[in-house]
């Protein structure tokens, strides 16, 4: 008899990627068990007829039993709620732009989940995201690479941009050579019950949500004022213009006025409307704004949840909407390739993402005493506090930090 490759606990979503994630390895010669992640409980903030986690469940249990493997669920809500949830009331009622999904992946699925596997004796867990990853030896010893997708439209690797080398150990992506459709084409031939199954759009593990009723939840609706600045104003002098000093001796201080988030309560500014909760809304945000008349669209350049204001401006070239840099705390840098680390004084060119889906722009990543900064050769459109940078070389994953 075949003597198996190790035992995989495959995080079984009810999804086809997942499912397909699970027959791939179980046809490679591993041993298979599925498991599925009950993250959520709250129904009144979900569109239950979009991704239901009782059908989710069903499905995944389907296709375990089509695969014959074993299965069972893990309720993670508890830990889901501490690590994620409550993350999110924090960081949105401090005026910044979480991103779940990527702290779902470092602190739910090769976190609490890796260690609920290992309790299986589990050698490695495996995941549904397009992306890859493969092993190279730098001064004697192994280190782990995070490759982008084979499919470009579905490239994940930016969601998964804060694992370290110790959970890249622990990970196997079995779709991430595939483009999605040969993806669903094995499904089907499988005869699996996600086989035409829709893509889940809503948050890490729990489905389509009304963000706006759930973040009700605990961060109250409070009127305020809805202002409009002007492009001129002085107060975005030396930040829309493309840094010209692009070398590994610019200043500090220079990079600071082009880099930190700009003090928006001092610019001239023109009263629009109402809201009903700065914390409501993100950099960038179009819709919601409630104000008509204005010609061009008008875009929430920041917010203030101090004051209850929010800043807009007119236009998608508007200045405040726009950036050539930004800052990550030294706290908040990570490095998937730890053997690359820069250090401080130090110097490297990137391509760079600050959000998932965005091409990847050229990028001069500056170490220094209080953190990194990241300078594009391009603007970049609404660069917020509380996302994700990700920065790559050749389609590898090098490092991530959250923006200040």
């Amino acid at each position: 008899m075949e003597k198996k490759k190790g035992r995989v606990v495959v995080g079984l979503s009810g999804g086809v990627d997942s499912s397909v994630s699970a027959y791939l390895l179980q046809e490679a010669g591993y041993e298979v068990i599925g498991m599925f992640m009950k993250n959520w409980h709250d129904e009144s903030v979900t569109i239950s007829n979009e991704c239901p986690w009782m059908e989710d469940s069903t499905d995944a249990m389907l296709v375990a039993e089509k695969l014959g493997i074993p299965f069972q669920a893990i309720d993670l809500s508890e830990e889901y709620r501490e690590r994620i949830v409550n993350y999110m009331f924090r960081e949105y009622e401090a005026g910044r732009t979480p991103n779940p999904d990527v702290l779902c992946n470092r602190e739910i699925k090769f976190d609490i989940f890796l260690k609920a596997a290992e309790k299986l004796q589990a050698d490695f867990v495996a995941t549904g995201h397009y992306c890859q990853k493969d092993s190279i030896s730098v001064a004697g010893r192994e280190v782990h690479r995070l490759l982008a997708g084979a499919d470009p439209n579905k490239d994940q690797s930016y969601f998964l941009c804060q694992l370290n080398q110790e959970q890249l150990s622990k990970a196997l992506f079995p779709i991430g050579h595939l483009q999605k459709s040969q993806v669903r084409d094995i499904a089907r031939a499988q005869g699996l019950a996600t086989a035409e199954k829709k893509d889940s759009q809503g948050l890490c593990f729990i489905g389509k949500v009304r963000l706006p009723d759930f973040l009700q939840q605990q961060l109250k609706p409070k009127e305020g004022p809805i202002y409009r600045l002007e492009p001129e104003d002085p107060v975005f002098a030396g930040k829309a213009h493309r840094p010209e000093e692009l070398c590994a001796d610019i200043s500090t201080a220079r990079l600071d006025e082009i880099c930190l988030p700009r003090a928006l309560g001092a610019a001239h500014r023109t009263l629009m409307g109402q809201h009903r909760g700065a914390h409501y809304f993100t950099i960038g945000q179009r819709k919601g704004l409630h104000v008509g008349g204005t010609g061009k669209p008008l875009f929430v350049i920041g917010t203030d949840t101090r004051e209850n204001h929010i800043y807009t401006g007119l236009g998608e070239d508007h200045p405040g909407l726009l950036g050539y840099g930004l800052f990550v705390p030294e706290a908040d840098v990570h490095w998937v390739r730890e053997d690359l680390r820069l250090p401080v004084g130090g110097y490297a060119q990137y391509a760079a993402r600050i959000r998932y889906r965005q091409a990847l722009s050229p990028a001069h990543l500056f170490m220094r005493d209080k953190g990194l900064y990241v300078l594009f050769e391009q603007p970049q459109k609404g660069i917020a506090s509380g996302q994700f940078v990700a920065w790559y070389q050749d389609g590898e994953t090098i490092g991530s930090g959250t923006i200040f």
